[in-house]
């Protein structure tokens, strides 16, 4: 476990509020970009990380410290995020779902070496949101921690409280699905662009 982390969890027990407030300013910001590509939206990903950290706070002395700070709260955060989509997922529409969300990098658009190219970059990037929102909890879930956070397969065990097996199984199903999605998708937006030759 990092030692700034325990010293800090330390001090919070021992009746210093200003340590745990430097465990958020550490923690926040990542934690953050990790619920907002769960709930969707920002302030809906304030609002989730707050009472994460809350939680947190008021658990602190159950967390054993045999794990990283940031595995336990990102747990106690994303198991939030997820409580919290099941609850609005009967009000919530897709396009309230996807706005404002970027699963991928910023782009530079210094890089880009022809014209409409940073476009169609944006373009597959708003694909893939649509695409992981319509995946299931469970593979939105995993393909999140693995294939955007980059954590290992012992971590997301950990986070999701599953043996490794079925993080590698439900991983393996989740790019299969995320994939006949995009495909999907793609095969749709030809046939528009099809359509609109034909009628031109």
């Amino acid at each position: 476990m990092n030692l700034d982390d325990r010293r800090l969890i330390r001090e919070t027990l021992s009746g210093q509020t200003a340590a745990f407030g430097e465990l958020v300013c550490r923690h926040q910001d990542r934690l953050f970009n990790a619920v907002l590509r769960v709930v969707g939206r920002h302030d809906d990903a304030a609002d989730v990380v707050q009472d994460a950290f809350i939680n947190a706070y008021l658990s602190l002395r159950t967390f054993q410290g045999d794990s990283e700070f940031f595995t336990w709260l990102y747990r106690i955060a994303i198991n939030a995020a997820i409580s919290w989509r099941r609850k609005q997922r009967a009000t919530l529409s897709l396009d309230a779902e996807i706005r404002g969300v970027s699963l991928a990098e910023p782009t530079d658009d210094s890089r880009n070496t022809r014209p409409g190219e940073a476009m169609e970059r944006r373009e597959e990037e708003a694909q893939l949101e649509a695409a992981m929102v319509r995946l299931s909890d469970d593979h939105r879930q995993v393909l999140i921690l693995k294939d955007i956070e980059g954590l290992k397969y012992e971590v997301i065990a950990e986070i999701l409280e599953v043996p490794v097996g079925t993080v590698r199984s439900r991983l393996h199903r989740a790019r299969i699905e995320l994939h006949g999605l995009l495909t999907e998708t793609a095969n749709s937006v030809d046939r528009e662009g099809e359509g609109l030759q034909k009628s031109s």
